[in-house]
């Protein structure tokens, strides 16, 4: 495996993916608590973290990503909740819509659900190009947060999971909007917009509410 894994905790497994230039240490508070009645799964992303550092562009091809993903999910002991922040929960996303049945549930965070249009697809490229350098990764690493497709936005429909949806009602409005779009087309998705959450709420004060969340999802996959 080419990525850093902690594992922690037992029970149903939680695969947390995070955010760009954040590390697995993102979800540390969420963890603490799951861990208690789940078996808690942080990685970091290639280049964050603990994590190589690859020189090649290609490592962090969103297709490459996602096999590193498959890793882990190859080692737990039954389907896993996949739970993803930001890029984290593109990522998730992506992954459920090109591997139907091998997740149990998922718990998207703070995530947009990509473009349709390639000009609006080239405008994100291009200001996460220019932004790289603000999240403390290698420019090669930007690779990872560049969509060159609409797989994700135009798979939503074929998600036959429970979802859980969060996002605080004091992030980007248009994220809110994104995740609002997400819960539309989802068709077993519930959003939960925590009052006075920013973009980390997973992070503070609301850490319990994402715990509780994922924690309901156990019951919503109990009852499929």
């Amino acid at each position: 495996m080419r990525v850093h894994v902690e594992t922690r905790g037992s029970g149903r497994p939680v695969v947390f993916t995070h955010g760009i230039g954040a590390t697995r240490h993102t979800f540390d508070s969420v963890a603490a608590d799951l861990s208690a009645d789940h078996t808690v799964i942080t990685w970091d992303l290639p280049g964050h973290g603990d994590s190589e550092v690859f020189a090649d562009r290609a490592a962090y091809e969103r297709d490459r990503v996602l096999e590193d993903l498959d890793d882990i999910v190859a080692g737990c002991h039954e389907s896993p909740i996949l739970a993803g922040h930001s890029l984290g929960g593109y990522l998730t996303l992506a992954w459920a819509v090109s591997r139907p049945g091998r997740a149990a549930a998922l718990a998207i965070m703070a995530t947009g659900p990509g473009f349709r249009d390639a000009e609006k697809r080239q405008a994100w490229n291009d200001r996460s190009e220019r932004n790289a350098h603000r999240f403390g990764v290698a420019p090669q690493a930007a690779e990872m947060n560049l969509q060159h497709d609409a797989s994700v936005i135009e798979g939503l429909a074929d998600i036959d999971l429970p979802v859980a949806l969060l996002v605080g009602d004091a992030d980007n409005a248009q994220l809110i909007g994104g995740m609002q779009y997400l819960e539309a087309k989802l068709a077993h998705a519930t959003l939960d917009v925590v009052a006075g959450g920013d973009h980390a709420m997973h992070e503070g004060e609301h850490a319990a509410t994402v715990a509780a969340a994922i924690r309901g999802l156990d019951t919503r996959i109990e009852a499929t």
